[in-house]
């Protein structure tokens, strides 16, 4: 049996269907951001007819998506940092929402 296997804790079927991969999304967005504000700025500009005159934005936009989707070492380090602050959840019992938001400074 392989040590690396035996030490990595099992995932739970949300956790990795539903959970990373929603993960996996918001980095993907940030990563193609570029791509995802001339998409939307295309939208806003084209109004109704977005559908037609949006179409290469559109394309290029997924295809970086997808890049990012299908990418196994892009996954795996979106599992490592689910991991990392499902253990951190454990121990400190705050969920990263709050754990991120920074606290007030006193005066």
């Amino acid at each position: 049996m392989d040590p690396s296997k035996a030490e990595e804790p099992r995932l739970r079927h949300v956790e990795k269907d539903v959970l990373i991969p929603k993960m996996m999304r918001e980095k993907a967005k940030e990563r193609c951001s570029q791509l995802v504000d001339a998409f939307n700025s295309c939208c806003k500009d084209a109004g109704f007819f977005m559908v037609f005159r949006c179409r290469e934005e559109n394309a290029a936009l997924k295809e970086c998506l997808t890049l990012h989707y299908q990418d196994p070492a892009f996954f795996e380090e979106c599992k490592q940092e689910y991991l990392r602050e499902k253990r951190e959840y454990e121990q400190t019992g705050i969920p990263a929402k709050n754990r991120k938001q920074k606290l007030p400074t006193s005066m």
